[in-house]
C-alpha cells in the first residue's frame, strides 16, 4: 500500500473532529428529546420535582460533556497535529537503549499516566461537585485516590502483560501474530468473565453473601422453581461509592455469581429484588453471556486480522510525526483508524443487549412476576434520574438497555 502519510494525519484529524461534533449534536438532541412531560406509565413514580431534577442532572452533564471533551478534543489534535507521538517515540530511542518491547512498554505508559493526569480534574470534579449536588456521591478522597493508584497498578499488571504480549508477538512472528495473539487474548477474555468478581472487584469492593433472611429465602425458592443452580448470591459494597443501584450476573459454570448492590436491597421490597433476580436467571437460561461473550471474541478476532494488514506500513508511523516505521505508534494510528468500524459493531452489540434484556424481562415475568420487576424499573429509573424519553436514534446507536418506558410496555401486554 503506497499512501500520502499527510493523506492519513487528515483523514486521521478528520475522523477525530467529526467524531466530535457527532456525538456532541446527538447529544443535544438527545437532551432536548428528555424535555418532553412525564410518560403516564411512569407518574407514580415520577412527581414533578423529581422529573425536574432528572432534566437538570442532564443538563448539567451534558455542559460538563462540552467542557471536558472540548479540552480533550484540542490536546488531541495539538498533539497528533504537532507530531507528538513522533517526539516521544524520538526521545526515547535516542535517551534510552530499551529492546524495542520495552520502548514500546514504556512508551505506552507515559501516554497513559499523560492522559490520565490530564482526565483525573474532571473526573475529581464530576465526583465530588456534579454527583454530590445531585445527592450521588458516597466516594470519600481517600477512596477516589486509593481507587486511582489500585487502577494504575492493576492497569501496569494486566495491560503490561497483554501489550506485552502483543509486541512481543508482532516482533517475532510479523504478520502471523494475529491468530495467535487472538488465542491469547480469547483466554484471557474468558479467566476474566470467570474469576473478574473473585479476584479483580474484590481490590475495590467487598462483597458478603447475602444472609439468611426473608429475601434469600425467596430467591432460593424461585431458584428451585426454575431449576436454577444456585450457588453464589452476594451483595457489594456500591454505597461506598455512589448511591446508585445495580445488579449483575457473571462467570458460568461453577464460577458463576449472581451480584445485588446493597443500595438496591435498602430500597426495594422482597418481591421487587426477586423479580431482579429472576431477570438476571433469565439472562443465564437464555445464554446471553456466552452469546455475547462469543461476540465479543469475534470481534476481537476481526480487529485483528484487519490490523495485520496495516500494523506494519511505515506510512501510519509517519502520519503521527515519526520518520520510519514504529510499531507501537501503529497501534495508536490503526486504533484511530479503526474507530468507525469499532463504532459500527458497537451498535450491533447494543442491538443485541436490548433485544436479551427483552428476553430477560419476559422470562422474568412468565416464570416469576412481570408487576414487581415494573416497579423495580420504575424506582431505579426515579433514583438514577434517568431519561425517560431518550431520542430513539440516540437509543440505537448508544443504550444497551431498552429505554424504561419500552420495558415497561413490554412487561405489560399480554
Amino acid at each position: 500500500m503506497n499512501i500520502d502519510p499527510q493523506v492519513l494525519l487528515i483523514i486521521i484529524l478528520a475522523l477525530i473532529i467529526l467524531g466530535f461534533i457527532f456525538e456532541k449534536t446527538l447529544s443535544y438532541i438527545n437532551l432536548k428529546h428528555g424535555e418532553k412531560p412525564v410518560p403516564e406509565d411512569l407518574k407514580d413514580v415520577f412527581s414533578e420535582e423529581q422529573y425536574q431534577k432528572s432534566k437538570e442532572y442532564r443538563r448539567t452533564n451534558y455542559k460538563f460533556g462540552w467542557i471536558s471533551g472540548s479540552f480533550s478534543l484540542i490536546v488531541t489534535v495539538l498533539f497528533i497535529g504537532l507530531g507528538g507521538f513522533g517526539e516521544l517515540n524520538s526521545y526515547l530511542q535516542s535517551h534510552f537503549t530499551f529492546s524495542p518491547i520495552v520502548q514500546g512498554l514504556v512508551f505506552f505508559g507515559i501516554l497513559f499516566i499523560a492522559s490520565d493526569l490530564i482526565s483525573t480534574p474532571f473526573s475529581w470534579y464530576h465526583t465530588f461537585v456534579i454527583e454530590e449536588k445531585f445527592g450521588f456521591n458516597k466516594t470519600t478522597q481517600k477512596t477516589f485516590w486509593t481507587d486511582k493508584i489500585k487502577g494504575y497498578l492493576l492497569g501496569a499488571l494486566l495491560g503490561g502483560i497483554l501489550l506485552g504480549a502483543l509486541l512481543f508477538l508482532l516482533y517475532q512472528l510479523g504478520t502471523d501474530f494475529w491468530w495467535i495473539f487472538w488465542i491469547v487474548i480469547t483466554v484471557f477474555i474468558i479467566f476474566m468473565n470467570m474469576f473478574y468478581t473473585t479476584l479483580v472487584m474484590p481490590l475495590f469492593n467487598k462483597f458478603t453473601p447475602l444472609e439468611d433472611g426473608e429475601l434469600r429465602t425467596s430467591i432460593e425458592n424461585y431458584s428451585k422453581k426454575v431449576n436454577f443452580p444456585l450457588t453464589n448470591i452476594f451483595v457489594i459494597d456500591g454505597s461506598k461509592r455512589s448511591t446508585k443501584a445495580n445488579a449483575f450476573f457473571s462467570g458460568f459454570g461453577k464460577n458463576k455469581k449472581v451480584v445485588l448492590y446493597d443500595t438496591l436491597i435498602e430500597n426495594h421490597s422482597v418481591e421487587e429484588l426477586t423479580a431482579v433476580f429472576a431477570h438476571e436467571v433469565g439472562h443465564f437460561k437464555k445464554k446471553h453471556i456466552i452469546g455475547s461473550l462469543i461476540l465479543s471474541i469475534l470481534q476481537t478476532g476481526l480487529m485483528l486480522f484487519i490490523m495485520k494488514e496495516l500494523i506494519f506500513l511505515p506510512e501510519l508511523s509517519q502520519a503521527l510525526g515519526a520518520d520510519s516505521l514504529s510499531i507501537h505508534i501503529n497501534l495508536i494510528t490503526f486504533s484511530l483508524l479503526y474507530s468507525p468500524i469499532s463504532a459500527v459493531l458497537g451498535i450491533g452489540m447494543n442491538i443485541f443487549s436490548r433485544k436479551n434484556e427483552f428476553e430477560a424481562d419476559h422470562y422474568a415475568k412468565t416464570t416469576y412476576s412481570g408487576g414487581p420487576l415494573v416497579t423495580a424499573l420504575k424506582k431505579l429509573s426515579s433514583d438514577n434520574l434517568s431519561n425517560l424519553t431518550p431520542h430513539p436514534f440516540y437509543v440505537w446507536l448508544n443504550y444497551s438497555h431498552p429505554p424504561l418506558i419500552k420495558r415497561i410496555k413490554a412487561l405489560n401486554a399480554s
